[in-house]
């Protein structure tokens, strides 16, 4: 966002230093002259980066420029280039450099600064008048964000838009349209028809207002347009084939957006769970800022073979999922909120719904990545029972959530949860209200693994992911079929349940029997954690060796694991479909090969 303010006329005994004065344009002659215009580049939390643009608008060349500008108390320039940059109190004040203060008609020029707080700037003041370059007159500022655009009328080639007005103090005078973050088309109307279009192809619109001081607003909320005609979709049947990606799997993992599409995997699912936002204060909010919007992608990194420049709108993933929606537009994609880690706010959240989801929309739908995602996933481990914490809201309280995400998303969005799977009387799955909050979510991500592992440190060695009980299992209904049947029991119907396949395997060493129900001396040793690695190490590292449950298992040296193999994957995939379910969730994709072996099983087991 933009923040461009006038400063009173009343100024005019402001106190500046004589250094401060020299080259100063008059009031009268900087108001039709130069602009000076602020976005925030970067906002990392505790601190932020800050850009002025200052622009020679008249005839005649600038020779020098002071930008001032006041800071609410708590917001300050901790350092800054290509400006010196002074304060006094919480006045600012920033003077050209030697080499820079010269500007030809039409020529521009930038500074910048990291700041920490969270204020704006206000009062601007350019060479002492306004930053606008229109009169002095007090209170001018940058137009409100026209509607979201409508479409209508879409066809091969063309989309009508139409949007509802921007407000501003002195008058509106255009609109920018903007695809796909580009400007198509400056028009005094609030509607354009975008012709020139490809078929069969997916388009992002926004709009933007300019004031009668040539001052831009932000940007209105994203819609998305996929004309008519072009290839036909990838057939998906109508199972559910979805697959989680990791925020974090960029740095470490080096596991990017475009890993889905060298992979094959883009063809072969249907949704994308983005994990993880957080949920801090009963509130959604975005995690890692930096991966999920400002990472800066080359060329040869990116979905579409296109570099990110420093001054796009948006970059880091959500730039990427938005540049893979555009070359498959079949898949959706939900932001999910939570986790293993980040679940402890749930039950604040809870606490007032309504809020909460409001929160969520909030973030879902910023207009800077709007058309990224088509609903949102809760994963919350586990409601009135434990998991990194113990919750205690009660068993109601997961409904009321849902019920508040659906009222407020409503039927056009996507609402759906990662839930428990324990099958044991008693258990997590008794704990809430599954069965009624049933009614509010397009399925339930049933997380059908990671019932066994090394946190039982001697064992006894056990599948991860059993899909049935077996003789001598640990827990008899720590099994995909028990966890299902229970959610049948409790109303919920077969096609809102997606089977969960863990595209890793859990293990221990220490280990000398081959068969399951060994005794182990601790985990076997992992990539990233001790006692679980990833399906595309343990392929070629540690081989299958046998078959227990419908899942497969290991035996190599003194370690043992287990973990779904494609054959395994098929057999699940089987099950599913004949109990009616709704299709199957992984976890996760960066755990795949370089090919998508696993994604290709799943895809052909459910097709």
């Amino acid at each position: 966002m933009r923040f461009r303010h006038r400063a009173a006329a009343g100024f005019a005994t402001l106190l500046l230093p004589l250094a401060g004065l020299v080259g100063l344009a008059s009031p009268a002659e900087a108001a039709g002259s130069a602009t000076a215009t602020y976005a925030k580049t970067q906002d990392w939390g505790s601190g932020f980066e800050g850009r002025w643009t200052v622009k020679n608008t008249g005839t005649t060349a600038l020779t020098s420029w002071t930008v001032e500008w006041d800071f609410p108390s708590g917001t300050s320039v901790t350092s800054a280039w290509d400006a010196d940059v002074t304060s006094s109190g919480t006045h600012w004040t920033a003077r050209n450099k030697s080499w820079n203060g010269t500007l030809a008609p039409g020529a521009s020029v930038s500074f910048g600064f990291n700041g920490t707080g969270s204020g704006s700037p206000a009062n601007c003041k350019l060479n002492g008048g306004s930053c606008d370059g229109g009169s002095t007159e007090p209170g001018d500022s940058a137009p409100s964000a026209p509607g979201t655009p409508t479409a209508s009328a879409i066809t091969n080639t063309s989309v009508r838009l139409s949007w509802s007005a921007a407000t501003d103090d002195k008058g509106v005078k255009n609109y920018d349209v903007l695809r796909d973050g580009a400007k198509v088309a400056t028009v005094t109307t609030t509607s354009y028809t975008d012709t020139g279009l490809t078929a069969g192809t997916d388009y992002s619109y926004t709009v933007q207002a300019r004031d009668t001081a040539d001052q831009t607003g932000p940007v209105s909320g994203a819609r998305a347009v996929r004309t008519t005609g072009g290839t036909t979709e990838p057939p998906t049947g109508d199972k559910v084939k979805l697959g989680y990606f990791t925020e974090w799997g960029v740095y470490g993992r080096n596991y990017h957006v475009k890993n889905l599409v060298t992979s094959g995997s883009a063809s072969k699912i249907t949704h994308i769970n983005y994990a993880f936002g957080n949920v801090k204060n009963g509130q959604c909010t975005v995690d890692d800022t930096y991966a999920a919007y400002d990472k800066a992608y080359t060329a040869d990194q990116s979905v579409s073979g296109t570099a990110d420049t420093w001054d796009q709108p948006l970059r880091g993933n959500f730039n990427q999922l938005r540049q893979l929606k555009a070359k498959y537009p079949h898949i959706k994609v939900l932001y999910s909120f939570g986790g293993w880690t980040y679940s402890g706010g749930f039950g604040q959240a809870a606490q007032n719904a309504a809020a909460f989801a409001k929160s969520c929309k909030a973030v879902v739908e910023d207009p800077r990545w709007a058309d990224v995602f088509d609903g949102i996933d809760i994963d919350w481990e586990y409601p009135n029972a434990c998991g990194l914490t113990c919750d205690t809201s009660g068993p109601a309280a997961f409904g009321n959530l849902m019920r508040a995400l659906r009222s407020e998303f409503g039927e056009n969005y996507l609402v759906t949860a990662a839930i428990t799977a324990d099958g044991s009387d008693g258990g997590k799955i008794d704990a809430a209200d599954y069965g009624g909050a049933a009614r509010y979510v397009d399925w339930y991500n049933v997380m059908t693994y990671d019932y066994f592992g090394a946190w039982d440190r001697t064992g006894p060695t056990a599948p991860h992911s059993p899909l049935t009980s077996y003789a001598g299992i640990p827990n008899p209904a720590f099994n995909s079929a028990a966890a299902i049947a229970k959610l049948k029991a409790k109303g919920v119907q077969g096609g809102k349940l997606l089977l969960g396949i863990g595209f890793y395997g859990r293990g221990w060493t220490g280990v000398t029997q081959s068969a399951p129900g060994g005794t182990a001396t601790g985990p076997a040793t992992g990539t990233y954690e001790a006692g679980i690695e990833d399906y595309k190490v343990l392929k070629t590292s540690c081989p299958a060796t046998g078959t227990v449950g419908g899942t497969a298992y290991a035996h190599c040296g003194s370690n043992w694991w287990s973990y779904d193999t494609p054959a395994t994957i098929g057999t699940k995939m089987a099950w599913a479909k004949a109990q009616g379910l709704g299709g199957a969730f992984f976890w996760e994709f960066s755990g795949d090969t370089a090919g998508g072996e696993l994604v290709s099983a799943i895809n052909n087991g459910l097709s």
